[in-house]
């Protein structure tokens, strides 16, 4: 499996995730589950996407100023976190927080998807598109194991 297959792997889950919430309201134990679940996946994609996707291509004049974009609305994100999680679930500008979260992650996968990963395979052969998705996956599973404390920044 190449880089760009384990990360649109996981953008499916957040995906999903996003819509399942649009379709909740309130203080519920669903909302609840599902905004933890998407919290946890948003988290730790961050981290191994920032490490195995955009830190090598920092150092790369084609792709240098997409990564820090990347890595900018990952920052926007964990923002936009922190927001929801000072906000009462069942209150309307919860709900607007949501919306814009799941837009600013929809546009960022976007970006990714349909522009970065086709940038970035004139950057990786094929055998570093490879072992950078073994060492995302690996870091994935890992970090799914042991959210939150395990996360960098969460300790």
């Amino acid at each position: 499996m190449k880089i760009y297959k384990a990360i649109k792997d996981d953008h499916d889950i957040q995906r999903d995730l996003i819509e399942k919430i649009s379709k909740t309201s309130g203080d519920s134990e669903e909302r609840n589950q599902l905004w933890k679940e998407l919290k946890k996946e948003l988290e730790v994609h961050a981290v191994a996407e920032e490490r195995y996707f955009y830190a090598p291509l920092i150092d790369t004049d084609e792709m240098q100023e997409d990564a820090r974009h990347g890595i900018a609305e990952h920052h926007e994100m964990d923002e936009l976190i922190k927001e929801l999680d000072q906000t009462d679930m069942s209150s309307p500008h919860w709900k607007a927080t949501m919306d814009k979260l799941g837009e600013t992650v929809l546009h960022h996968l976007e970006d990714e998807e349909e522009e970065f990963f086709e940038k970035a395979k004139d950057i990786y052969s094929q055998k570093d598109a490879e072992t950078l998705a073994k060492n995302y996956e690996d870091s994935m599973k890992e970090y799914r194991g042991s959210w939150p404390e395990g996360i960098p920044g969460n300790e």
